[in-house]
């Protein structure tokens, strides 16, 4: 798949799911296989039952799972909780957040790598903010923001 090619879209707690399960180091042919064969941890450091993602997406939209873990995602809806919690999950950073009516924000530590992979995982409606831009292998300070806040 290309990145002209349109990204599969799945739901933000999926891509929560997924991350923690990337987190652990696995291949993306054993991940696949893992979550299709039901061989994942239910103990340890994640707090995540993955009972969800093997009995719904991975078993419901198999083409969709494949393409998510194997082509990238992009996620259906986001929640300003849900972007700081998957931000923790995929990066592990844990980022600042803001709910303060009419500014409502999370405030990131990013690298440029991990700045396009947000960028292509937020659903529509969200804009990172550039505070402090990533230089070379350093990391660069960004507000992630519902669009209501920058017109």
């Amino acid at each position: 798949m290309t990145e002209l090619t349109k990204r599969v879209r799945i739901s933000q707690w999926d891509a929560l799911l997924l991350e923690s399960l990337r987190s652990l180091g696995w291949s993306q042919d054993e991940l696949i296989r893992r979550v299709q064969q039901n061989e994942l941890p239910t103990d340890g450091p994640s707090d995540f039952d993955y009972t969800e993602l093997v009995t719904g997406l991975a078993s419901k939209e198999p083409e969709v799972f494949v393409s998510a873990v194997t082509d990238g995602y992009q996620i259906k809806y986001n929640t300003i909780r849900g972007i700081r919690s998957w931000i923790a999950v995929a990066f592990g950073r844990e980022p600042e957040l803001s709910l303060e009516e009419g500014s409502e924000a999370v405030t990131s530590e990013l690298t440029k790598a991990e700045y396009d992979r947000l960028e292509r995982v937020l659903s529509l409606g969200w804009f990172i903010q550039e505070l402090r831009p990533a230089a070379g292998e350093t990391s660069g300070l960004y507000r992630i923001v519902p669009a209501a806040q920058t017109n």
